[in-house]
């Protein structure tokens, strides 16, 4: 019988749209868009897309440390940037430096615009717990 577990970080936004940051269910873990927040559910970095993506991974590495899974078992990733043309050198290198010589699943989508002003990145993924950490 397959379990679940949430993930929030208890920020207004969960509560205003109905949301969990992440859900387990059996082995594998489907994280929400994380983007450049703080501990309060405060937009961080607007318009600086090294700044917000920076963020962006710490808050991804709070929800893989919240479940004790490591970057190597992200089996997949969607990232949503407003000016792709503009800032897919600065995608590529954040990603790299991100994951290292691991490499998951990717779609990169160029968006006109996220849900906050000023955002310019926002990163889901899904991560597979049987994999080696």
């Amino acid at each position: 019988m397959a379990t679940s577990d949430v993930f929030n970080y208890n920020v207004p936004a969960e509560s205003d749209f109905g949301y969990s940051q992440a859900i387990k269910s059996g082995e594998l873990i489907h994280v929400s868009g994380q983007l450049s927040f703080d501990e309060a559910g405060e937009f961080l970095h607007a318009g600086d897309f090294a700044a917000q993506l920076k963020q962006t991974y710490a808050n991804m590495d709070k929800v893989l440390d919240h479940y004790g899974a490591t970057r190597n078992q992200v089996v997949s990733q969607t990232l949503y940037v407003v000016n792709l043309r503009q800032n897919a050198a600065a995608t590529a290198e954040g990603n790299l430096g991100y994951f290292g010589d691991h490499r998951p699943a990717s779609t990169v989508l160029g968006v006109t615009e996220l849900s906050l002003p000023g955002q310019v990145i926002e990163i889901s993924f899904v991560i597979d717990t049987k994999l080696p950490a």
